[in-house]
């Protein structure tokens, strides 16, 4: 293959889902509709936990961390794909890629380690309900949000600062609708074993980690859950954690589809397109999930939109 050294390489091309002109403007709804939804349900998450002072319970601040979490995540890929499609571009710039990679690796990692800390919170009020207030105390949250976000944004930099080192070569094509990180070390002419090692061990460790720890948390939880004599207190239990566990069968199940499925075959389409659920889908069923089944996020809800619509009624009369 024809290759040289270009460290000044201005931009890479997002190929995204398909080639032919009259799909465009249908992807383009498809993906403003869904990203517009995911905003919007988290924000209003957001400011319904935040408005409501019975929701200041850390089980609802990691919630509302998550949710801003969710619309960063999808903000690092879908704007610059409609931004591509209305512009009729595939471009991206070599530093709009970097950054692009980085930020998605940040929030990427921050999902995994608030879903454990939410799993973990789950486990403190089932299995040691007499001591959950003085476990979970607010310095207590506020460090395990601060320490997850110091992580991520390491280990993203490390990931970065060893892409930064490659040379490229002249075909730089990605087959994706974001600069996904594997896809950049296709296009490399130098070496990427380091890279490979470093991305394959952040996985193993900063994605088996909390997901073993969702494990482990949950196992617990079954065990407590199953010595409780009355069937109420049974679903109570359960009820309180129906929610967590939809949404990280969701986000895990769907991941670890994309990588699977991309590592049996070697035709990038298909792993960018089931990519789109754990980018995209993910982060816009999240704030419905939790809606949907806790009546606590309803009511909060219910009341936030009631009083805004008294405002607005008030401000035109």
């Amino acid at each position: 293959m024809e290759s040289e050294n270009l460290t000044g390489v201005l931009e890479f091309l997002l190929l995204g889902f398909s080639e032919e002109p009259e799909m465009q403007p249908l992807i383009f709804v498809l993906f403003l509709s869904m990203y517009l939804i995911t905003v919007l349900g988290n924000l209003l998450l957001i400011l319904a936990v935040s408005s409501d002072p019975h929701l200041h319970t850390p089980m609802y601040f990691f919630l509302s961390n998550l949710s801003f979490v969710d619309i960063c995540f999808t903000s690092t890929t879908v704007p610059k794909m409609l931004l591509n499609i209305q512009a009729h571009s595939k471009a991206i710039s070599y530093g709009g890629c970097i950054a692009q990679m980085y930020f998605f690796l940040l929030f990427g990692v921050l999902d995994n380690f608030l879903l454990a800390v939410m799993a973990y919170d789950r486990y403190v009020a089932i299995c040691h309900p007499l001591h959950y207030t003085v476990i979970m105390n607010p310095r207590v949250c506020g460090l395990l949000v601060l320490g997850s976000w110091i992580t991520s944004a390491l280990d993203s930099l490390l990931e970065i600062l060893m892409v930064l080192r490659l040379s490229f070569c002249t075909k730089l094509e990605i087959p994706h609708f974001f600069c996904q990180l594997n896809q950049v070390f296709l296009l490399a002419c130098s070496d990427t074993f380091i890279n490979n090692l470093v991305m394959y061990f952040s996985i193993a460790l900063l994605g088996g980690g909390p997901m073993a720890g969702i494990l482990y948390s949950y196992s617990k939880i079954v065990s407590s859950v199953c010595r409780i004599s009355s069937a109420q207190g049974k679903y109570k239990a359960f009820s309180t954690c129906a929610s967590h566990l939809s949404v990280v069968s969701l986000f895990y199940g769907t991941a670890l589809g994309v990588y699977l499925s991309s590592a049996v075959t070697q035709n990038s389409q298909p792993s960018a397109i089931a990519s789109v659920m754990y980018t995209v889908v993910t982060p816009m069923l999240n704030p419905f999930i939790y809606s949907l089944r806790n009546k606590d996020i309803k009511g909060a809800l219910m009341s936030f939109l009631g009083k805004k619509r008294i405002k607005e009624q008030w401000f035109y009369n």
